[in-house]
């Protein structure tokens, strides 16, 4: 691990602490950033041997690990700190489940507004005060094959797949590596799972300026236009046999690293799966970059790790200080973090020169100046119901069995009538 930034930032517990603090933690981390973390877990106990220890546990990614939260709440038995979702606040705020983080908390932890991106910030924050303090943010992102793009003549000198920066270029690239025999499939999505493939087509309505929710209310203006145009881009690669048809999440991960796709659209936490398949002379030479400029300008969904405080928890000082020296010293050891291909959220890590030449992190890690987020309504967020709503319709879409003006119009009635 980076010892440079495990001392970046002084500890917010006194040395002359009179008993070692135990922190109960809660998460939903597994895969290589859940091994991330248990490392950084580690770490972070070793330092504060016989002031603070943390006291972790796992458990299931999702809905079973948002209704355990909220049923800890109720019963008075909540951890001391959490993992939770930046889009999962708004519902957490209206359930009652999250302290709030006081500008005194900040200043303790020595952190504050200026040191994260106004996207991330914006995202734990809630009529003027914050929820949450960021870890990372995590976009999805285009993995790319460069042999197979340079075979069908599409990839830079710099290393990149040509036609980034529009609709038609990009879709040139797609008919190249078509054309080249080189790959089964252009780009491998997740068309089985409309829950995921809502990533990529907000995405694709942020960058026509679209939001989903305007003044409470959902599609409004022309925002169901740019809904269409989004979906109807996704459903015509479907209808060239650019993208993988009724693909889960694991079979596209597989399409990809078996060479089978040319390219894939998945989460940056796939970070790792190259790296250990790389190292391990099991995979071709590949890189990520920011989405495809598609329509008028870059725009990449993007949600971020938070660590949160549960209500109800009636802490010591002593108690609130330990926690808030886990939340401080786990931001400014970021960097480690990245290495499961998320963003640190801090910008000083960012900033690092271990972190700028860390690939392919930085080379996407632009990103962070066009990320958008889930509107902020209760019935956003991950595993919500707008993701539920939409998926419905998603997946028949994209896989060319629905109009796309049909399902924007179902959609806009059903997310409306929540």
């Amino acid at each position: 691990m980076n010892k440079f930034l495990a001392i970046a930032t002084a500890s917010v517990v006194a040395s002359a602490a009179q008993a070692q603090e135990t922190v109960v933690w809660w998460d939903f981390l597994a895969g290589g950033d859940g091994v991330r973390m248990k490392q950084m877990i580690e770490d972070f106990n070793a330092a504060h041997e016989g002031e603070i220890v943390i006291d972790a546990t796992t458990l299931e990614w999702g809905v079973p690990y948002y209704t355990k939260v909220q049923t800890s709440v109720a019963v008075g038995e909540a951890p001391d700190i959490m993992t939770y979702h930046s889009s999962r606040i708004p519902l957490a705020i209206d359930q009652g489940l999250l302290q709030e983080l006081t500008p005194a908390d900040f200043e303790t932890m020595g952190l504050g507004e200026d040191d994260f991106a106004p996207s991330i910030w914006d995202a734990v924050s809630a009529d003027g005060a914050q929820y949450g303090m960021p870890l990372d943010t995590h976009p999805i992102v285009l993995y790319y094959n460069k042999d197979a793009l340079e075979e069908a003549g599409r990839l830079t000198e710099d290393g990149l797949p040509m036609g980034l920066d529009s609709r038609e270029g990009f879709t040139q690239t797609l008919q190249a590596l078509q054309d080249s025999g080189s790959v089964n499939f252009p780009l491998a999505s997740v068309t089985a799972d409309g829950n995921f493939m809502f990533r990529t087509i907000y995405s694709l309505m942020g960058q026509q300026g679209g939001e989903l929710m305007t003044d409470g209310e959902f599609l409004a203006g022309d925002n169901p236009q740019k809904l269409e145009n989004a979906l109807t881009v996704l459903q015509e690669w479907t209808n060239a046999g650019f993208q993988s048809t009724y693909t889960d999440y694991p079979a596209t991960v597989a399409l990809f690293t078996n060479g089978e796709a040319g390219m894939m659209i998945n989460g940056v936490w796939e970070v790792p799966t190259m790296i250990d398949l790389e190292a391990e002379g099991n995979l071709f030479n590949w890189g990520a970059v920011e989405l495809p400029v598609i329509f008028d300008q870059p725009a990449t969904y993007s949600d971020s790790h938070v660590f949160a405080i549960p209500a109800g928890n009636d802490m010591s000082e002593e108690k609130r200080a330990a926690v808030l020296e886990v939340m401080s010293w786990f931001s400014n050891n970021s960097l480690f973090w990245a290495t499961a291909g998320h963003i640190p959220a801090n910008n000083s890590v960012q900033g690092t020169d271990e972190y700028q030449a860390m690939e392919p992190n930085a080379t996407y890690s632009s990103l962070t100046e066009n990320m958008i987020y889930d509107p902020k309504t209760p019935l956003a967020g991950v595993a919500g119901p707008i993701f539920d709503v939409m998926s419905t319709y998603f997946v028949p879409t994209l896989n060319g069995e629905m109009d796309p003006s049909e399902a924007v119009e179902e959609i806009t009635y059903e997310l409306n009538d929540m």
